[in-house]
């Protein structure tokens, strides 16, 4: 249930951030956020994430559907600890938000702009702190295996 929570959630606040820039900014435009730190820069990404691999638009959807399909499948069949479902909801939200702009418009919104790092959005930020807390997750799982062992 918590998997379903956290997937669903991600994809809910992602959108609707999205579609607040994309209905109150015009493309290109830029305005302060956190000032000195963050903007706002409503950017339409046809890459992977940051900008990465542009113009390959149906092998991302053709990624994201077979990714999140595995991963839906995997957490139904079986029990998976809390952790668990919170990082692969975070991780399969962020891809099932990008899938839907892909879908529907064969581009990304993206519109967190650090200026020194590539233009980000919401899916994004949960597919990264996603993939951190497995990467975490294992390998403190992977040490308690060996203590107990």
């Amino acid at each position: 249930m918590r998997f379903w929570f956290t997937m669903i959630t991600v994809i809910i606040i992602d959108q609707i951030s999205k579609w607040l820039v994309v209905n109150n900014m015009v493309l290109g435009e830029s305005r302060p956020f956190i000032k000195g730190i963050m903007n706002l820069t409503y950017v339409q990404n046809q890459g992977a994430a940051f900008g990465l691999f542009d113009g390959s638009t149906w092998l991302f959807i053709i990624s994201a559907v077979v990714v999140v399909t595995a991963v839906i499948y995997y957490n139904l069949k079986h029990p998976l600890p809390f952790n668990m479902q919170i990082i692969l909801g975070l991780i399969t939200g962020g891809a099932c938000g990008n899938f839907i702009d892909r879908f529907l418009y064969q581009y990304v919104v993206d519109f967190f702009d650090l200026g020194w790092w590539p233009v980000f959005n919401i899916a994004d930020m949960a597919i990264v702190i996603g993939g951190i807390l497995l990467i975490i997750y294992t390998f403190k799982y992977e040490e308690k295996e060996e203590t107990n062992g």
